[in-house]
């Protein structure tokens, strides 16, 4: 069903992909509840947008993490949709010595646990509403990596594969369950994205995906057009032509 008249919840929605998404899903009806990392960068968007709800969340620490759906459903106990979105991409290099995990291992636990633990802490209460969605944020690079940013393309194909186990598992439940993919946004997600020239501009892929929201049936699987190329890519027979063409 359409995405109006909710109370929705997306991490991360202080910045990038996150906030856009926020103030777009705001101006369609529904009520907006964000998180955030960094205090300036929550405190600005919700300076930007008053009748939004935020909340400070560092996926990282563990403890807050724990208390966060307390807090969430004391204060917004009509929360019916989650959109989870806060998430990190940094470089690794493999090829090193010594190689460190410490990129791997903040990547797994922002883009992989932090979810799954959301998930699990939220799903109870989303079951019980009438009408409910979980909805997460892969990336077109789950389906063909970028070489450069292995785990954080592994933790999306896990996200991937993830959801499709939960849409089967609640199906006969009131939560629908729908990924986005991103394509490369200009955001800056990465040092310096927002200004690359193949990067989709943020204001178009967000209307692409709030148009799709809006429908009377919601795709399982939200893409824009520009993803379809890597959604696509081995189905299709193109898997090494873009694999190469995206690693040079």
């Amino acid at each position: 069903m359409a995405f109006t008249d909710r109370t929705i919840l997306i991490t991360g929605g202080n910045s990038g992909i996150g906030r856009a998404l926020a103030e777009a899903l705001q101006a369609k009806g529904n009520r907006i509840i964000i998180t955030g990392r960094k205090p300036d960068s929550l405190k600005d968007t919700l300076d930007g947008n008053p009748e939004m709800a935020g909340l400070a969340l560092d996926v990282l620490d563990d403890a807050a993490l724990a208390a966060f759906s307390k807090r969430l459903l004391a204060e917004h106990p009509d929360v019916d949709t989650v959109i989870l979105n806060a998430g990190i991409m940094e470089a690794e290099d493999y090829t090193t010595d010594p190689v460190s995990t410490d990129v791997a291992e903040r990547e797994i636990a922002t883009n992989l646990l932090a979810p799954i633990r959301l998930a699990a802490a939220l799903l109870p209460h989303l079951r019980r509403r009438p009408k409910a969605a979980l909805i997460t944020v892969s990336s077109g690079l789950a389906f063909v990596p970028k070489t450069g940013h292995p785990v954080y393309c592994a933790t999306k194909a896990a996200i991937h594969s993830w959801t499709q186990s939960l849409r089967y598992q609640l199906r006969d439940t009131s939560v629908a369950v729908h990924e986005i993919a991103p394509p490369q946004v200009a955001t800056e997600l990465t040092p310096g994205q927002s200004q690359a020239d193949t990067a989709m501009p943020l204001a178009d892929f967000t209307a692409e995906v709030v148009e799709q929201m809006m429908r009377s049936d919601v795709p399982d699987e939200i893409l824009v057009s520009r993803v379809l190329m890597l959604r696509r890519a081995e189905a299709e027979g193109r898997f090494a032509q873009v694999f190469n063409a995206l690693n040079g």
